[in-house]
Parts: C-alpha cells; structure tokens; sequence
C-alpha cells in the first residue's frame, strides 16, 4: 500500500505548521500551501476511495469475511485499555471523501481572505484534522480527542473571521457543543466502565453484551449527545446562528462537514453497540426527527437572510439523516449515510454561492436581489442546480437519498407500530412540499424579474476559483444521483454487521 491511514493524518499537521513557520506577510504562499495540503488530501482520499471499492468488489463476489481495511492498531496506555486502532470501512471512506473535498473546495473559495491569513487557514485544517480522525477511529478514547479537536476552532473562527452576531454565535455554538461532547463523553465512561475487559475498542466492546436497563439510560446520552451536532430537534438552534455568522469556507465545513459528525456517530457509537437501546427509543427520536423535517423546512419559508435560508433547510434535511437512522433497517441506514454525503456536497455548494453573492452585492438579504441572472448567468446556473439538489430533483444525490430514508421509514422495524411509521414518515413526506415552495421562490426573488439595483450592473460573473469549486461539486451531486449503485455497493457491506446487531 503506497500510503496509510496515519501518514493520511500527518497531512493536515504538516500543512498547519507550515502555514504557521510562514511569515504573515507572504498572504499569497500561505493560500498556496493550504490550496497543496488540500489538493493531497483529496488525492489520497481518492486513492483510499478506488482501493477499498476493488477489495468490495471482490468481496461481493465470493469473499465471505471481509472486515476493516487500512488498520493500524498500536497499544497506546496498556493499564486504561487505550489503543490507537484507525481503520477504514465503506461509510469512514464515503465521508473522508466528502471531507477532503469541502476542505479543498473551501480553501478556493476563500482565496481572495485577506483577514490574518495564517491563523484562518491554519485553523482550518486542525478543524479537518480533527472530522478526518474520527471519521477513521475505531477506539473510543481517540474518537472522542478527534471529535474535541474537530468542534473546537469553530469558535475561533466564527468569533474572529465571522459577520454580523460573530461573538454571539460563536459562544452559543460553543456552549452547544461543549454539551454534546459532555453527554458523550458520560455515554463513552459508561460503556468502557460496564465492560469486563476494560477496552475503549469498540470492535471488543461490540462483544460485550449490555444489560438492557444499561442500554435505556446509556442510548439516549449517546443519541443526544451526537445528535446536538446534527442538529435534532430541540437542540438545533446554534445552527442557523452559526451558519450565518460563519465566513463562506467555515460555513461550508460546518454544514457539509462537522454536522454529519453527529449521525456517523449515531450510526457508528451508539446504534451499534446499544441494539437494544435503539430498539426502545426509535420511535421517540423518529417523532423529534420528523418535527426536524418540518420545522427546518417551515423555518426556511420565513428567512430574509441567504444564510439563515440555507442553514434552516440543513436543519431540515439533517432531520432526514436522523430519520433514517430512526428507522432502524437497512434500507434506512443506507439512505442516512447517503443523506449525509449528499447533504454534505450540495450544502458546501449552497454556501460557496453564497459567498460569491455576498462579495458582489454586499448584501444577503434575498428581498434586495432581483435580476441576478441577467449580469450573472454563470452563477445563477450553479445556484439552480444547488437548489434543485435541495428539493430532492431525480438524476441529483438527494433525490436517492431521501428515496431511501422515506422507504426505510415506511418499511420501518419490529418495534415500532406500522401505522405510527407510516403516519411519520407521510408527515416528514409533506416537507418536500414545503422545500419546493421555499426554494423555488427563493430562486426567482433573487436571480429572475428586473434589476432593483442599478450598482448591480457593475457586477462580474464566476472567477476561476468559483467556477472550479462550483464544476466540482455539481458534478459530485450528479455523479451521486445518475450512478447511485457505486455509491451504494459501497457503504452496505459496512452496514450490514450494524443492522445484524439489531435482528440477530
């Protein structure tokens, strides 16, 4: 193997430090060695991508015991059953994947930052360190130092380089997310105290079989805990704030990055090792994730603010992940972990564009736009196709995402009541009404009718580095909804000892 998973690691580091021992001055060569560390990032996520689909390929036909790849497994404190164990699976390659490629897409769109160089883009990629280290940790003490590292530069970043209620915002999702990692981290001591074997693997703790009155009260600190991340219901609110705060490449992270943080956690954590635990509290989170759908998608109709538009359907296509999750079957599970890697390319989309408005018009306000795509054809194409993604539109990764989730709540599982399923899931159904409504107004507000503004005759449509960021994403969304099946052949093998958990 050319390379592995901890050299992967180093190339965030190494590209921090390098930022770092650059003179402030030299603006242009810090973005240069940010633009590279990305660019090698994505290569080698691409290299994992191609090798671990060549050994599901071989698996699919014939292999019968095919288990993590990539590891390395080194004892880090004997006495604490602490081990650096990183591996990879279907779901860890799909989301490494995503991750290197908004960091990538970020870095070009936030080419022309000028505000103290060197520490935002150093942040940054602590930030992707961080998302990227736990999307490969296999044991639970080093998830939990990835995920802090992941969620503590926002701060920084929103409070320093943001807009508008930076500080509040920043403080707010911080205080969030310090309540997440603290419900976590009970759930994590739990698990690692019952177990007779004193490990944090969780590969030996799937072993352990938790007492079921252990697995009520544990479950939900889990649940909870990741799902502040991924913003249920009624812990969604330092989204939205976060979200418009953010400058354009820290908002992309945030939505198409940080908060599938929280349903690969579920996924990952909780439903796996507590079976029994999400089998007694799926039908109580499917309701918070279907007022998630609705909410989000009701919120969005009465936001003036671009950003605050975006980050209420986050809000609302997030509670699609968690629906799925909910659903507890494989056809659900499927549709969550598509849902996050769809969510995660068309959000990082939404958000660049936004950007790119925003630094032409100087406004975000969709009510001051008119006209648009008369000066700027280019970027009101690209701002289209992000909301048609959004609204689910067939030949785009949201529309096989959400098919999944939707099958997955109808078909539903023994320990939900069938017609309760089936009335949730028509609810959550109704939201892609509402999308409609909401997107498509907001489309022809902001790019269709005569121009409001006479300054906005000034304006230039894409530069390069938008036109490449825009290209690469779309062609991801599209890729994902015209070739679904790769994309799927992909992540069922590494669901599959999950929802085996659940039945057997």
């Amino acid at each position: 193997m050319l390379i592995n998973i901890s050299t992967f690691l180093s190339i965030p580091i190494i590209t921090t430090l390098t930022i770092i021992l650059t003179p402030s001055k030299n603006k242009r060569f810090i973005k240069l060695i940010a633009l590279f560390g990305a660019i090698l990032t994505l290569l080698c996520s691409i290299y994992f991508f191609i090798q671990y689909y060549q050994m599901a390929f071989a698996f699919n036909n014939g292999c019968k015991h095919f288990n993590l790849v990539f590891q390395e497994k080194k004892i880090w404190y004997t006495s604490f059953g602490i081990t650096y164990f990183v591996a990879m699976d279907g779901i860890s390659v799909l989301m490494v994947f995503m991750t290197s490629l908004v960091i990538c897409m970020g870095v070009l769109a936030s080419w022309k930052e000028q505000k103290r160089c060197k520490e935002y883009f150093s942040l940054l990629f602590i930030l992707v360190f961080g998302v990227l280290g736990v999307f490969v940790s296999f044991d639970l003490f080093v998830f939990f130092i990835f995920y802090e590292l992941a969620v503590l530069p926002m701060y920084l970043l929103i409070g320093v380089w943001g807009t508008g209620k930076k500080e509040y915002s920043a403080m707010k999702l911080t205080l969030m997310l310090m309540l997440s990692s603290a419900l976590i981290l009970v759930g994590i001591l739990a698990v690692y105290n019952y177990s007779p074997i004193r490990t944090f693997d969780l590969i030996l703790l799937s072993h352990t079989r938790f007492s079921v009155d252990f697995q009520y009260w544990v479950f939900p600190c889990f649940f909870v805990g990741f799902g502040v991340l991924g913003a249920l219901y009624p812990f969604h609110t330092w989204s939205p704030d976060g979200h418009a705060a953010a400058p354009t490449a820290v908002s992309m992270l945030h939505a198409g990055v940080l908060m599938k943080l929280g349903g690969y956690g579920i996924l990952r954590i909780a439903i796996y090792l507590l079976p029994e635990g999400a089998q007694e509290w799926c039908g109580f989170f499917m309701i918070l994730s279907t007022i998630n759908i609705v909410y989000g998608s009701l919120g969005a109709i009465l936001q003036r603010d671009l950003k605050y538009f975006t980050a209420y359907s986050s809000v609302s296509h997030c509670g699609f992940v968690i629906f799925g999750l909910s659903a507890l079957n494989f056809i659900g599970f499927k549709g969550a972990v598509l849902q996050m890697f769809s969510h995660g390319i068309m959000t990082a989309l939404f958000f660049s564009l936004i950007g790119a408005i925003y630094k032409r018009t100087k406004t975000r306000i969709i009510y001051d736009m008119e006209g648009l795509s008369k000066i700027v054809p280019n970027l009101s194409a690209y701002f289209f196709v992000a909301g048609f993604a959004s609204l689910g539109l067939p030949g785009l990764a949201g529309f096989i995402a959400e098919s999944y989730v939707f099958l997955g709540g109808i078909l539903n599982n023994p320990w939900v009541n069938n017609n309760y399923a089936i009335f949730v899931t028509t609810l959550s159904i109704t939201s892609i009404v509402v999308t409609a409504v909401y997107v498509l107004r907001g489309l022809c507000q902001i790019f269709m009718g005569k121009i409001l503004n006479k300054q906005f005759f000034l304006l230039t449509d894409v530069d390069i580095y938008e036109k490449i960021c825009s290209f690469t994403l779309i062609s991801v969304l599209l890729a994902v909804g015209t070739f679904p099946l790769f994309f799927i052949n992909l992540i069922e093998i590494s669901i599959m000892p999950i929802v085996n958990r659940l039945y057997l």
